[in-house]
Formats: structure tokens, sequence, C-alpha cells
């Protein structure tokens, strides 16, 4: 016995140096039922089964076909500071004060004017009291809530709505698609922490998000809600900001007019708008410095200002000043409340962007540069407005010195098309992240630099965006109104985000209960309070934007419900287990000399489309494989992890499947000759695997071989990583009748294992089924896709019909298909149509 252990562990160490092996009690397999109530070996899909092909497919370092239009290769998935020299760093330095901090930095141009234009000045204490709000809003909001908490929320180096949607549900089953897999926890940027059970909290809020569907809905539609209100966002800033800057014209000009002001801010957003699709990286370096020198002005012109005029605004430090305020203007000041908010404009943005950059980067680069020009900006205002009350609706523009304003003026403008970018990139990221998690339409997604991950740029959505602009600038010309709706897009994000990290502190971070109440209280209480100023001057016209957003929570909302439906009637309408092997290894029809890749959604189960194929074409291939596209709740998946194979039928019938996982981050544009490659090499190496450890079962002790045969309970491994791999499915098992149901040849507690003992034999059979791999692949390979739609049934209410037969089916018409990914000649496709009735 002890010969043949040490035997075995030495066969174990050859196939993989890096790990050593121990086993694990049978406790923790998880079975799936085959949908007729009995589960079946050949259709199981348990945890150790799905750790097998992990493991199986675990390669070398290469470039992935997967990810070939970012040419990504393994161990490059992100950057940071540290992995460049001196210039990358200076480089990067620029990207990021262009991409993330554009919007917060312009926010000068524009919140005195709008808060002085609701509650006017009538003596220094307002000027006081403003700036005191002003104050405060800057370091509670971005400084304390952002930078320094909610920028620690990020998924990996992912920030916004959907980021912190999937960070929750890795740590809870709150996803309406039922196609989470227990290996998925196991993919290495998962980092899952399992909530500690010394606190019972945690694990009580997750029960609860997992038990409840209406907690789970709920959950959705915040970050739906949140989602809508970053693409708002997206419409609104570039409005505000170009508007806002143009104006200044009228203080240089005396004769220009607003109308001129709105057709200037038009062609500028063109110009913008259409500079976007050149990328961050191009289009951020050139920015940079000018964002730069936008932030020197503003602190130097803040200086200027508070010797020259007043430096006793420093007072307003005192938030006893804030109280009179209010006591002084009452209502009006809390009307001003809707332009003190614009203060803090660009606080989402730079959450949303966080994944270009790393997260000590952008909070150092806040603290010691963004905020503390902001301050000087804002106090050198308020000094000039104490002696010059009249220049209030031009707060800015009025206070900067004579001889400079030309030159502050062009960088103004510059910074302004820098900002409108910070929020459109933004916005990109988010779509990005909805649409990989299945809650938005797919769209063109271009990646626009093939060093950095994730800086894309979406065509349809960028011209969708500049249109609502230029309605947005055309119907509510006025600086107050467009600041007014800014608000509401900014608030619904804020709160959104709140909502969501105060989750996460509960359940992942397991902090004190009393700071996430604080945080929550704190927080939300603020926002509330805003959000009720800007919403009740929401019949000025900035109504239309918080329409907008309600529109597009509806594309989002509409799309997931259909996706959702369609999932689930796939899920009850797939193929039964026992149907195939009544049909035998030949399927009932002739297998043709060939690989067909079958693409469905399902990750266990055959899809029903397979028995559309069956009976519509004359023949199948040889051998085929189902493949399912599948995202994971992570932003990225390795290429050497990217691959789940196991098999669907008897050994005889050449069925298999394969899952591709990816993150919402990752690249799909597959080349099908690489792709096709990759797929066999990767198929070859998991029955090797699979032979070798049949192998070293038919060395162990008969016994225990029994276990073997049991088709619910098998023996598992453990790698030192936690990994968990099974040596005791049946996957290399030869059958003399496979026509026979499973269960009868598993079930037999006689039958002994003793075919697999003779290893020569396991030689001649591997060897064979690798040729009959080959020779099927220089047959060719077809791909057979199955375009599934959905139909409401004519029972259904009418609100069903509607939202199914033509809302959900107009998106679903106007979205980009799948196929679109597949770089697959049309003599190599395969398409056959059906229809779900729901």
């Amino acid at each position: 016995m002890l010969e043949d252990a040490h035997e075995s562990e030495s066969l174990v160490k050859t196939d993989s140096m890096e790990s050593r092996w121990v086993f694990q009690d049978e406790e923790e397999l998880d079975v799936e039922d085959d949908g007729e109530g009995s589960p079946s070996r050949m259709d199981m899909d348990s945890e150790e089964e799905d750790n097998i092909r992990q493991r199986l497919i675990r390669t070398g370092p290469r470039v992935n076909s997967f990810d070939v239009e970012a040419l990504e290769v393994p161990g490059l998935p992100r950057y940071d500071f540290e992995e460049f020299g001196i210039w990358w760093r200076v480089i990067l330095f620029f990207q990021m004060l262009g991409v993330v901090f554009g919007d917060v930095g312009t926010s000068p141009l524009y919140a005195f004017s709008v808060m002085f234009d609701k509650a006017p000045i009538y003596g220094d204490e307002d000027v006081l009291g403003a700036l005191s709000l002003v104050l405060y809003t800057l370091i509670l909001i971005p400084l304390v809530k952002y930078v320094l908490v909610v920028l620690w929320a990020n998924d990996d180096g992912e920030g916004g709505t959907f980021a912190l949607y999937s960070l929750i549900c890795r740590y809870a089953k709150v996803s309406l698609i039922p196609n989470q897999l227990p290996s998925d926890a196991r993919i290495s940027s998962f980092r899952l922490k399992v909530p500690s059970p010394e606190l019972e909290r945690s694990l009580k809020i997750k029960e609860q998000l997992e038990n409840s569907s209406v907690l789970k809905k709920l959950l959705l539609m915040l970050v739906l809600a949140g989602t809508a209100m970053v693409i708002a966002d997206g419409v609104v800033t570039p409005a505000m900001s170009v508007v806002s800057a143009l104006g200044g014209l009228k203080v240089g000009i005396s004769g220009i007019k607003q109308e001129q002001v709105v057709m200037l801010a038009v062609a500028f957003l063109v110009i913008l708008f259409s500079i976007q699709r050149y990328g961050t990286s191009k289009v951020g370096l050139v920015v940079g410095p000018a964002l730069f020198i936008w932030f020197c002005c503003l602190g130097g012109i803040g200086i200027y200002n508070l010797i020259k005029y007043d430096s006793n605004v420093w007072r307003a430090f005192n938030p006893v000043h804030i109280y009179y305020y209010f006591k002084r203007n009452t209502v009006k000041a809390w009307y001003a409340l809707g332009g003190c908010i614009l203060c803090a404009t660009g606080s989402e943005a730079m959450f949303a962007d966080l994944c270009y950059f790393s997260v000590r980067s952008v909070q150092l680069t806040f603290v010691f540069l963004v905020f503390p020009c902001l301050l000087l900006g804002y106090l050198g205002q308020a000094a000039y407005l104490m002696q010059n009350h009249s220049d209030s609706s031009q707060a800015f523009f009025s206070s900067v010195p004579s001889g400079a304003f030309w030159p502050v003026l062009v960088i103004a403008n510059v910074a302004a098309l820098i900002a409108s970018r910070a929020m459109t990139t933004a916005t990109f990221s988010c779509i990005k992240q909805s649409t990989a998690l299945g809650c938005f339409p797919r769209l063109k997604i271009i990646h626009t630099s093939r060093k950095f991950m994730g800086q894309i740029y979406i065509p349809v959505l960028n011209w969708f965006l500049l249109a609502a602009c230029i309605v947005l600038v055309c119907s509510v010309s006025s600086i107050t109104e467009i600041g007014n709706a800014y608000g509401i897009a900014e608030l619904g994000v804020m709160m959104m985000t709140t909502i969501l990290v105060t989750l996460v502190m509960l359940l992942i971070w397991q902090i004190n209960i009393i700071i996430v109440l604080a945080f929550l209280v704190i927080f939300m209480g603020m926002e509330l309070t805003f959000f009720s100023s800007v919403l009740w001057r929401g019949g000025d016209g900035s109504w239309k934007i918080l329409v907008f957003a309600i529109v597009m929570f509806f594309i989002m909302y509409i799309w997931n419900y259909g996706s959702k439906l369609k999932y689930e009637t796939e899920v009850r309408q797939k193929m039964s287990m026992d149907l195939l092997r009544e049909l035998g290894p030949n399927l009932g029809t002739i297998r043709a000399p060939g690989i067909g890749l079958l693409y469905n959604e399902l990750v266990r189960g055959i899809p029903a489309i397979f028995g559309h194929f069956l009976t519509s074409l004359p023949a199948i291939h040889s051998m085929v494989i189902f493949v399912c596209i599948k995202y994971v709740p992570v932003p990225v998946v390795p290429q050497n992890e990217r691959f789940l194979f196991r098999r669907v039928c008897p050994k005889s019938y050449h069925m298999f499947r394969c899952i591709a996982r990816y993150g919402y981050k990752d690249v799909r544009k597959e080349n099908h000759q690489a792709f096709e490659q990759l797929l066999i090499e990767s198929l070859e190496k998991f029955i090797r695997r699979e032979a070798q450890e049949q192998s070293l079962e038919s060395d162990g002790d008969g016994e225990e071989d029994t276990d073997y045969e049991d088709e619910t309970f098998s023996r598992v491994l453990v790698a030192p990583n936690g990994s968990v791999f099974s040596l005791g499915i049946p996957l290399l098992a030869e059958y003399k009748d496979a026509s026979k149901p499973i269960s009868e040849a598993s079930t037999s507690g006689e039958v002994k294992p003793d075919h697999l003992a003779d290893i020569p034999d396991a030689e001649q059979s591997l060897d064979h089924e690798l040729s009959f791999i080959r020779q099927a692949k220089e047959c060719g390979v077809v791909y057979l896709l199955g375009h599934r739609d959905i139909r409401a049934r004519k029972e259904s209410l009418f609100v069903k019909k509607l939202v199914v037969n033509y809302f959900y089916a107009f998106l679903r018409k106007n979205s980009r298909r799948g196929v679109a990914n597949l770089s697959v000649p049309h003599s190599h496709l395969m398409q056959v149509a059906m229809t779900y009735m729901v």
C-alpha cells in the first residue's frame, strides 16, 4: 500500500510540479439534476468536475485569440505606476489629469454663478455663507466620501455602479440570471473572502439577499437607476462645461448674445465628440498638460484675488456662516443648494474612470494638486465678490485679472472640453460593464489602446450622446437651468453609490455598524437635501434630463427582463439526457466528419436548439462541442483559466461542453483560426489529463475504487491554493452498451474497474481519441449558431406582450448580434432560428 501510494504521489508530481495534493471528504459534491428528476453521471456538473476542467486547461503564457483586438498577453492584465519608468509615470500623470479630474476641475466656472442666480447677494455675509457651503461640500463629498471611502470599494481596480454590483454578486448570489457555477469562485481574480462566521450580520445579510427575489430585483433596479443617471450625466456634463466656458465671451466682448454662445457651443460639442474616437491614451496625453496649466491658473488667480481684495474670506471655514446664511435667506438659501452641489460634480467620474489608473495615484493627485487648487479658486472668487457684488452672474471670468483674461479664457475652454471627455469616458466604461452583465443591448466596442486595457470607444453611444447634448443646449440655453439638470443627474448617481457602498461595508468590509450608519446617515442625508432642492426647480426645463434618465432605465430593465426570460425558458426546455442515450452515439442521424461548435448560453444541459439542428439538418458532425460564452462578475479572467471542458455524453458520442469565461472588462474579438487551434489544444490537454487521472485511479486500492462507480460521490483532491479536483469522475469509462442508461452502468457495486488497470489499453484508447480529434479538425470546423427569439403567449397580460413582443424585440433587432464578434467566413457558418413562447 505504501509503495502504491508513493508511486501514485510521484506520478502526480511529475504532472504538476508546483502543487501538493491531499484527499478531501466526499460531502462537498454538487450534483445537477438532469431535468428528469434523477441525477445522471454524465449529466452532472459538480463542483469537482468544474475544477478538473479548470486545472486541465492551464497552459504556459501565450496570446489568447479572444483578446486579439487588444493584443493583451498573460502576465499584463492591468498596470500600475510601479511597472513603468519615470517617463511613463509622467505620461500617466497627465493622462490621469485629462481623464479623471477634468469634470471636477471645471466646477469653479459655474458653481457660484448658479448659486447667486438663485439667491442674490445682499451683503458680505451672503458671500461668506455661500463660500462656507461650497467649502464643506467639497470637503465632505469629493474628499471624504469619494477619495477616502468610495475609491476603496473598487472591483479589482474597476469603479462605477456596475463594478459595485459585480463586487456584491461575487459575495452573494444576487444575479437574476442563474448561470453561476461553483468553479467561478476559483478564478484567481475573484479574490473572494467569505464573510467571517464571527460576524453574523454579514451572513444574515447574505442569506436575505440570496433568498429574497424582491431584494434581488430592488438591488438591480438601484444599479440600473444609477447607470441611467451616469448616462444622463454624460449628456449634461459636456453641455454645462462648454456653455459655461464660452459664457466668458460675454465678459470679454460686451456685444455678444446668449444665442451666439449657444451656436459656438454646438460647434465645440461636435468637435469634442469627433475626437473621442482617438482614445484616452492619445487625447488624454495631449490635453493632460493643458489641464495641469488650468489647475495652476485656478490656484494662481485665487492667491492673486486673496491678496488684492479680501483675505478675510478664510473665515468661511467656520461653519456658523452656513447657519447665518440660511437664517437670512431661508427658502432662497435652500434653492441655492442646487448650485452648491455643482462644486462636487465630477466626483462620480473619478470613481467611474478608476479603471484607467490606480487608486493610490488618484488619491494622491486629488489631495496634493486638485483639492488645494479648487479651494484657492473658490476662495479667490469669494474675495473678489466681497467688493464686487454685481459681478456674480459671471463670478469666475469677472475675477480674472484683465491682463490674463484671454489666455485664461482659452485654457478654460480647453479644460471644459477635457471635462466633457471625462464623463463621456466614464459613460463608455459603465455601458461596457452593463453589457457584459446582461443589462444593456450589445453595441460595437472599439479598444483604442493596445498597451492599456479598458480604454474603449463606443461609436453608436458617442453620436447618441452628441445628439442629446445638442438638443439639451438648444432647448435649455440658460446656464442655471442646465445646472439644475446637472444637479439631478449627479445626485442620482451619488445616492445610488451611497446605498451600494453601504451594502459593501456591511457584506464585505464587515466594519463596525456605527461607522456604517454614520456613513449612510451623513451622506444620504446631505444628498437627499440637495436633491430636494434641484427637484423643486425641475419645472424650469431641467426635467428633460430626468425624463432622459427614466427612458434609459427602462431600456436597460427591459433588456435584462427579456434576457432573463429567454435564459429561463432555455433551461426549462433543454433536451433530456435520456433522449440522447436512446438515440445512441449516432444521435438518430448521420455523423459527418468534422467538428461542430454550437454556441449557446446554457452552462448545464443540452440546449433545445440542438434538437432543432438534429431535425433540420440531414447530418450532424462527428464531434460536437457546446460553446458557452459566459461573463462572470470579475473584471478580468486570466487566459489560462478561460476554458472549462467536460464530457456531455459517454465517450462514443464525442460530445463536449466548453465554457469560455470572461470578465466584464475582457475583450472578445475572435479570429476563428486562432480560436479553433486554441480550443483543440485545450481539448487535447483535457483528454490527456483525464486519461492520466484515470490511470492513477486504477492504481489505487480496490475497495476505494468502488467509490468510482457511485454516481453521486467520488474522491477529490485539493491543491495548496484551495482548488478542488476530482479523481473519480468516469469520463473515460468504457461502456460496452452505450444505449443503456448510465444509472444502470454506474450503480452496480459488484463492478470492478479491471479494464482500467490495463495501462496499454488506456494508452491505446487515448491515442485513438486524439487521432479522432485531429481527423475531425482536418475535415473542417463549422460554427452552429442558433438565433433564439421569445414571444409572449396569447394568454399573457397586455403589458407583458407589449414589453416582450415590441420593446424587447425592437432592442434585440437593433443590437449587435453575437455573430459580429466572430471573424468567420460565411462558408463556415450554419444558422438556425428558433422562437420560444414565454
